[in-house]
């Protein structure tokens, strides 16, 4: 199959686009298992797109258990250069309200239980990941934003929590004093994975609910999530038709060929079956 350089990591209702062509449904059997559903592979205005829903098409599968690892090392496998991932947030600032969008440029995770980096085992590597974001994608995300007159907030601090259950307001507060704007459960290890797999990534937050800290809002509910959700929804849409143009043209491959430099094991203490795991990401002889 021709390499699908782009990537949609979406959440309910967001599988695929109107007036996109279904070309292909593939379930791969990746090193690190299967990912989270089919993903489907369609093409809009002459470009292949792989939509990937994070949670399972009718979000079966709670924050902790997505298969993340394998989720990101099956669109790498197809060729995936650039991901969009979509996210619902509460927001942490009176500035960002509900029905707002996010572009977020730094994390503060605050996960506790999941699997987070391909390496390890007999391959140990530490990659860069100073700057989670890509700033290329942000800048094209926020101008086709701008032209369908979506609000947008950008540079802004995204917490991610464990989950499942909300933040307690005291919790909330913390995260606000600790610089945060807004809070999800999925980022981590999501971006920390497309970056160890050299995809330029950018995820964009779509405002929900007022976390817990307002204590004057009523609590945040699922119900009250997933109505703003939907309503959200269809922006993301109307989105991704204006985004898709400019995505998959090369314009960020700033991070290809950068994992093998943060490789720190001796060749001689390197696991064979690790090495053939990371093969399935990069390539063969990725370590010569």
């Amino acid at each position: 199959m021709q390499k699908v350089k782009i990537g949609i990591i979406g959440g309910t209702g967001l599988y695929e686009l109107e007036g996109m062509e279904k070309v292909a449904e593939i379930y791969p059997q990746t090193p690190w298992g299967n990912p989270s559903d089919i993903i489907t592979i369609g093409k809009f205005k002459d470009k292949l797109i792989a939509f990937l829903p994070r949670h399972g098409k009718g979000h079966f599968l709670s924050p902790s258990e997505i298969p993340n690892l394998a989720n990101i090392a099956a669109l790498k496998h197809i060729g995936v250069e650039e991901i969009v991932s979509f996210s619902s947030v509460g927001s942490l600032q009176e500035e960002i309200a509900p029905l707002d969008f996010v572009l977020p440029n730094q994390i503060i995770d605050r996960t506790k239980t999941r699997d987070f980096t391909f390496f390890g085992n007999g391959v140990v590597a530490h990659a860069s990941f100073g700057d989670p974001f890509s700033k290329s994608l942000s800048q094209r995300i926020e101008v086709c934003a701008q032209r369908l007159g979506i609000k947008i907030h950008t540079n802004k601090t995204l917490v991610c929590m464990e989950g499942p259950l909300f933040s307690t307001r005291a919790e909330s507060k913390m995260y606000r004093m600790l610089g945060g704007d807004v809070i999800n459960m999925s980022v981590i290890p999501e971006a920390k994975l497309a970056r160890e797999a050299e995809i330029a990534y950018q995820m964009v937050c779509m405002s929900t609910d007022y976390d817990s800290w307002k204590e004057h809002e009523e609590a945040v509910t699922v119900e009250m999530v997933v109505a703003n959700l939907k309503k959200n929804g269809e922006n993301a849409k109307k989105l991704l038709k204006e985004l898709i143009p400019f995505l998959g043209n090369g314009d960020d491959l700033s991070l290809q060929g950068s994992a093998k430099y943060s490789i720190i094991t001796s060749p001689d203490k390197r696991n064979p079956q690790k090495v053939k795991d990371l093969e399935y990401l990069f390539g063969k002889d990725f370590l010569g």
